[in-house]
């Protein structure tokens, strides 16, 4: 029987969880616990047990996460149903399903069907022309920031309407200034017939309580739903849930409120912490068995978030062998730091480690350059997870915005980014008069184009090319309908003779000229792998792509990435650098329990990444913003009970260290109940001394307080 042959894979909990049909389940999946494996049996044993594939949903947060559990279910079933054809269940991002939801039926609420998606680049030319509109200083009100606030906003359900009131009755001047951003800007939005990341969601939960009627048709299709990640979902993700789910209330999440590191981007534990309050008769079940790491990866990664009190009791154990201890390297500078990760990463190499089974992980994406600079002195391969991502090179936006130009002429914010690119002799001063004209008009960009005559000050030369260009469009409008994507892309870049314009420069023109061919090979392979060939359904799935989406893990390279892109990935190997009070946890992270806690969260998810081995370093001074900086370790170094070792010699190298530093340390090095200077911290007295030479480490209590563990070479002290 089908069922058996699925449930024999699985371990008791495990087929506790995938057996439980009915009703709302919580699923606390501890960290390597076969989370993805218990989320694919359960939606194929859902189907074993004569559920429909068209009624069931699963949501994940990233297309690449979606793509892989549907590999999976895929296979699982051409194993259990050999030759007999089941369709398969919904497997989607939140923003992908809202966008599938909105094409539908958005019109009821007001917006066309034919709506862009636009990315943050996107959004912040309209919030840089609201703020000049505003005659708001840019340097005072952060394009930046003012997004930030408008999409926290939209996050929380509130509407540019919604907001304005709120900031009215708050007597706040930021917030009364960022709701008059917001409006000015969703109006923009309106009037591009465009939407933002955080519009999908919001306009999608806005439509269900306009239209109940559409809410009860998404209902009685998705009567069995299931949501990943829970721990991550925001306030907005949070209703979209539970309006979809309240008619039937078979909803199961499944997390773990240790791995919840988004608050920055809106994510609220208190979604996994309080759901079963909020279901009444949830079935709780908890995966404690870990399969990736060694006993002493786990054990250490459980000391640190035991320190949490904003927690459901759990003890994750497992069955793999104790492996090698857990290394903790204080060395003296971040060049340091990095040679030594580089070396050692050499050493590896040699002993035939792949580079894809190292990963290397940092708090913030400024530490990656010295760690750069490093592996290509080593000439050891890697890749850079979350820098530039291919879609967002300047040539290949270009590109992509002729195409959704054609898609949507309502699109002033992509229009004006080819108006003149390449080069049509259409200058800065007449898209000024232009933008000037259409803002008098209270029209778009698109619509002004049609009005050139009546633009007072606009030359000839500049209204000849204008119409030039508009002629372009037209043609390639209409050429669309006969061509596929990757023939209209193609037909685009010729006519338009972009190629020739980036050979003018070239120091860049190889690598840009690449990325427009590479491009083409991407569309192409679009409309070989999906059924919707479309050049809608091709634009859409390039403005959902994530950071993630585009990694290859089987590529042979070191991987390296900041802590927050690692979750729900896994190494042999992974070094985890600049454990740091004030880097990790973070400086600007230490105001509140909530967020020293979620710091916490953040360093245990690095190191449930390992499997074999992990090694965690810190510096005792770092440059940071072209300053130098004395640390001492992170706290959770000694909530994870680790004892420093020394570095091995053939890895050291330059510590940038200047001979006045070096002059000071007595001849016979410091010594216990001595009094010593610090240019930063003053005067104290040393406690405690370790190591000689080169290698002295002291612990120093200085007269305000403060306690530091300085490396003595490092520290640049004076005897006083």
């Amino acid at each position: 029987m089908p069922n058996n042959k699925l449930l024999e894979h699985l371990n008791p909990k495990q087929q506790e969880a995938v057996e439980h049909i009915a009703g709302p389940l919580l699923i606390i999946a501890g960290a390597g616990s076969g989370k993805t494996r218990v989320i694919t049996y359960r939606l194929v044993y859902l189907l074993a047990n004569n559920v429909p594939g068209w009624n069931i949903l699963a949501v994940t947060f990233t297309n690449k996460a979606a793509e892989e559990m549907r590999v999976r279910v895929d296979k699982l079933l051409r194993e259990i149903f050999p030759g007999t054809y089941t369709a398969p269940p919904l497997l989607s991002t939140f923003h992908s399903f809202c966008v599938r939801v909105l094409r539908q039926d958005i019109e009821q609420i007001g917006f066309k069907r034919g709506f862009v998606i636009y990315d943050e680049n996107d959004s912040l030319s309209l919030i840089k022309q609201c703020l000049r509109e505003l005659n708001l200083d840019e340097k005072k009100t952060r394009p930046k920031e003012a997004l930030y606030i408008i999409d926290k906003a939209k996050d929380d359900l509130l509407d540019a309407e919604s907001y304005q009131i709120y900031a009215h009755t708050s007597h706040n001047d930021v917030r009364q200034i960022a709701a008059e951003i917001y409006r000015r800007y969703q109006k923009k939005l309106k009037d591009n017939n465009a939407l933002d990341f955080g519009d999908l969601i919001m306009l999608t939960v806005h439509l269900w309580r306009s239209c109940p009627e559409v809410l009860q048709r998404y209902q009685e299709r998705f009567r069995y739903v299931l949501v990943d990640e829970y721990q991550d979902t925001n306030h907005a993700q949070y209703i979209l849930t539970k309006m979809l789910t309240q008619k039937f209330q078979n909803i199961c999440v499944v997390g773990d409120e240790d791995q919840s590191i988004y608050m920055f981007r809106g994510a609220d534990i208190r979604n996994i912490l309080d759901f079963e309050k909020d279901n009444k008769n949830c079935k709780v079940i908890k995966l404690e068995q870990n399969y990736r790491s060694t006993r002493h990866i786990l054990e250490t990664a459980q000391k640190v978030i035991s320190h949490n009190k904003d927690r459901k009791s759990k003890e994750l154990w497992t069955a793999n062998k104790k492996g090698d201890p857990v290394d903790f390297y204080e060395v003296v500078n971040e060049i340091e730091e990095a040679s030594f990760v580089a070396g050692s990463i050499r050493r590896l190499v040699k002993e035939d480690v792949r580079p894809l089974e190292i990963a290397v992980f940092y708090r913030t994406n400024a530490q990656s350059r010295v760690m750069e600079d490093a592996l290509r002195r080593e000439q050891l391969p890697y890749m850079v997870i979350g820098g530039m991502r291919f879609y967002e090179r300047r040539e290949v936006k270009d590109i992509l915005a002729y195409l959704r130009v054609l898609v949507n002429p309502q699109d002033s914010v992509h229009l004006k980014r080819i108006i003149n690119v390449p080069n049509r002799g259409i200058g800065k001063t007449s898209l000024e008069m232009i933008e000037k004209y259409a803002a008098e008009q209270e029209i778009g960009l698109p619509e002004a184009l049609q009005q050139l005559d009546l633009i007072a000050g606009l030359q000839d030369r500049a209204k000849k090319n204008l119409r030039g260009f508009r002629q372009q469009l037209q043609n390639w409008s209409a050429a669309r309908i006969n061509l596929s994507t990757s023939e209209l892309a193609a037909k685009i870049i010729e006519e338009s003779h972009y190629i020739k314009e980036l050979e003018a420069d070239p120091q860049e023109a190889s690598e840009r000229i690449a990325n427009v061919k590479e491009l083409i090979s991407a569309i192409k392979e679009f409309e070989e792998q999906s059924k919707d060939k479309s050049l809608e359904t091709y634009l859409e799935q390039v403005a959902l792509i994530s950071d993630l989406d585009s990694w290859q893990q089987e590529k042979n390279y070191v991987t390296l990435m900041t802590l927050h892109l690692a979750k729900g990935l896994e190494f042999n190997y992974v070094f985890m650098t600049g454990l740091e009070e004030g880097l990790l946890p973070h400086a600007n992270s230490l105001a509140t329990q909530i967020e020293r806690e979620e710091e916490r969260r953040l360093c245990y998810v690095g190191m449930t990444r390992a499997k074999r081995r992990l090694v965690i370093t810190s510096a005792a001074e770092r440059r940071v913003n072209g300053v130098r900086r004395w640390n001492i370790p992170s706290r959770f170094i000694a909530e994870a009970e680790l004892i420093e070792r020394e570095i091995e010699k053939p890895f050291v190298e330059n510590t940038e260290m200047t001979p006045e530093a070096r002059h000071q340390i007595p001849e016979s090095g410091f010594k216990k109940n001595q009094r010593i200077g610090h240019e930063v911290f003053g005067a104290g007295r040393i406690i405690e001394v370790s190591g000689s030479g080169e290698d002295q480490k002291i612990i120093v209590d200085f007269n305000s307080g403060v306690r530091k563990k300085l490396l003595v070479k490092a520290a640049n002290l004076k005897v006083l």
